[in-house]
């Protein structure tokens, strides 16, 4: 046997094979890891918007794209990047061929998704939005990008079906200039409009026609409604006129894989049509022709986080960017509406005076013409007695609960803990009264002032008012709708529903009538906007009514509230409060902010901020544990406050100031 035939000599072969082999792939790693730093040869520059909340960082920062990033790290796309010695998340907005940056530039670390989920549009109202309210972009981005979920992103999204033959819109036949509105908008024109609409409106199918002749110009359309409710409504609507796939519901109820599925759909442009609640209102719809906001005067249009925009300013500034439509709807009309028809900015829609009277009945009766029992006036439980001949009746209440503050029979002192002076409230007719703050049972309650044990409920709560109705029309069923137990639709039985503001379900055909309770509740709120949120609640109950249905309010019949009521005139109302707020310079007539945090924040405020021309500040007062500055300056000067809060933002963040919080055109005071 020679020396070559040993087994370590056949050995031989298949180890240089293995060397060979280990070689070859160490010198393809390093050739990767050459080509990862080596700039794309086309626009290598990515400019990046950082996912960090420092105002004096608001900005897009540069950085070099490798050549294999080149065909991923597109505009829209989600990176991570090396920023202040860490990585962090971020978007790229733009892809440029040179930097203004004077050292080397750090590459991309790698590119999360190549999936363009931030489109130009969203992108540059991020900016806008964001020196209105003198935020951050990344605040603003997160309420517009929803997270990502990798599985749904790599299912792609089903086109569209084809579009249905148009039809004639009929639900507008009675709104005086609706026609030529919706005329422009088949003819790819933008026109706006607030529309006020009338008791008996199909509201959610007049939306739909709206978006349909959008549509059918080859158009996309988006429409902002206040809660999951309205969503469905509007989606049934669209539904029913388009058919099936040609528009998506984004909101959270389906689970976050399902809303990034349709997000990602109406990204994709694989839908065009988009009903949601108010983070909807930044949906990229591809071609966007028509904004639609409804009922604008809720208070779940305000967004509660950073840098709180509110859906009106996001959908009027959308349809300002991309040259869009508009339309403001709802049965009542804000200040800031009204102001949108003085500028000249929209157009009216209304109905006329004699349809209005054709379509409801609704008189205001005084709370002391208490004929039955101690709460309904004669009115009303005619009312209710003559509707229920023919269908459903609707009884509106402010409050829930049963009895939600108690007092003492003999002296109305009100009714408090033994133990934390917190108020008592009863959650049901045999349950001993409890403390709101602590729980406390007062099992043998005695009034401090006279020594009474008897107690009373001044405000009573839907429980208790379903209760009062069932002994008052016995033999009639009495639901309630409130809180946890909220009915969306009831059928068109003979029964009375008892629900809260903003919890009234629709009834099949209408009810046959409509009270309204303790409006002096709704009044008696401390807020500037309390007479004009309790009309807008008023009307929204009233608008249940059936054409030809009976409304009765129970409070002072000489409110001005009470009487536009009546007269069915939110536009002339609205008219009203603009200019008394106007005379008060008081929002819309006026921009304010508010700067709240520690005093010692607050005194920093108030020596680095640049305050406008003609700016007033108001404070510090206390709120709570903090305090408060208020800021009003006139409307023309709102861009230059937001400018110098912004300035401000940016100063204390360099420096590391104590932290406050800036809220631009709060929704209360």
């Amino acid at each position: 046997m020679t020396s070559h035939d040993t087994p370590e000599a056949d050995m031989l072969p298949g180890l240089r094979a293995a060397v060979d082999d280990a070689r070859a792939k160490a010198a393809a790693t390093r050739r990767r890891k050459a080509a990862a730093w080596e700039p794309a040869a086309t626009d290598p520059v990515a400019r990046v918007l950082v996912d960090i909340a420092l105002a004096h960082l608001d900005r897009p920062f540069d950085y070099a794209v490798p050549v294999g990033m080149a065909q991923t790290a597109v505009p829209g796309a989600r990176v991570k990047v090396r920023f202040a010695g860490q990585d962090v998340d971020g978007f790229v907005v733009e892809r440029a061929g040179e930097t203004d940056h004077t050292g080397a530039l750090q590459p991309l670390r790698r590119v999360v998704s190549p999936e363009p989920v931030l489109a130009p549009e969203i992108a540059e109202l991020s900016e806008t939005l964001a020196r209105t309210y003198a935020g951050a972009r990344s605040d603003v981005l997160r309420l517009a990008v929803p997270p990502r979920h990798a599985a749904t992103e790599k299912v792609p999204s089903e086109a569209a079906p084809a579009l249905p033959a148009a039809t004639a819109p009929r639900a507008w036949s009675d709104v005086e200039h609706a026609a030529p509105f919706l005329r422009r908008l088949a003819a790819g024109e933008s026109p706006r409009a607030v529309w006020s609409a009338a008791p008996g409106d199909d509201w959610p199918a007049m939306v739909a026609e709206a978006v349909a002749a959008t549509y059918a110009a080859g158009r996309g359309a988006l429409v902002c409604v206040p809660d999951r409710r309205d969503v469905t409504r509007v989606d049934a609507a669209l539904r029913a006129l388009l058919g099936e796939g040609h528009h998506v519901s984004l909101t959270a109820d389906g689970g976050p894989a399902a809303r990034y599925r349709d997000f990602l759909a109406v990204s994709r442009g694989a839908r065009r049509i988009v009903v949601g609640t108010r983070s909807a209102a930044f949906a990229p719809v591809h071609d966007l022709g028509l904004v639609v906001l409804w009922d604008d005067g809720d208070d779940l249009h305000a967004e509660p986080r950073a840098p709180y925009p509110h859906t009106r300013e996001v959908l009027v500034t959308r349809a300002e960017q991309q040259s869009t439509a508009a339309l403001l709807g709802g049965f009542a009309r804000t200040p800031e509406a009204q102001q949108l028809l003085a500028t000249g900015w929209a157009r009216e829609l209304t109905t006329p005076r004699e349809v209005l009277r054709r379509r409801v009945r609704v008189e205001a009766v005084p709370a002391e013409d208490r004929a039955v029992g101690t709460r309904i006036p004669r009115t009303a439980y005619d009312a209710i007695r003559s509707g229920l001949t023919s269908g459903p009746v609707l009884v509106q209440t402010p409050r829930a609960g049963y009895a939600a503050s108690l007092a003492c029979d003999t002296c109305r002192t009100p009714a408090r803990c033994s133990v934390c002076s917190g108020p008592l409230a009863l959650a049901g007719p045999a349950a001993p009264p409890h403390c709101r703050w602590c729980g406390h049972v007062e099992q043998a309650w005695a009034c401090p002032t006279c020594g009474g044990r008897g107690l009373r409920a001044p405000v009573r709560g839907e429980a208790r008012t379903a209760e009062e109705l069932g002994r008052t029309f016995p033999g009639t069923t009495v639901r309630s709708s409130s809180g946890e137990r909220v009915l969306d639709t009831v059928p068109a039985a003979a029964h009375i529903v008892v629900a809260t503001v903003g919890a009234e379900p629709v009834a099949d055909g209408g009810y046959a009538a409509v009270v309204v309770l303790d409006t002096w509740l709704s009044l008696a709120r401390d807020d500037m906007r309390a007479a004009e949120e309790a009309l807008r609640r008023w009307l929204n109950a009233a608008a249940l009514a059936r054409p030809g249905g009976h409304v009765v309010a129970v409070g002072d019949p000489a409110h001005p509230a009470l009487q536009a009521l009546v007269r069915w005139d939110p536009a002339g109302y609205a008219r009203r409060e603009a200019d008394e707020r106007a005379q008060a310079h008081l929002p819309p007539a006026a921009r304010l902010a508010t700067v709240t945090g520690d005093l010692g924040a607050l005194d920093d405020v108030l020596h680095l901020l640049d305050v406008p021309e003609g700016a007033e500040v108001l404070g510090p007062v206390a709120v709570g544990d903090e305090h408060r500055v208020l800021l009003r300056v006139p409307w023309t000067q709102g861009p230059a406050l937001s400018a110098a809060l912004g300035d401000l933002q940016r100063v204390r963040s360099a420096r590391k100031l104590d932290p406050v919080r800036i809220q631009v055109d709060p929704l209360t005071i």
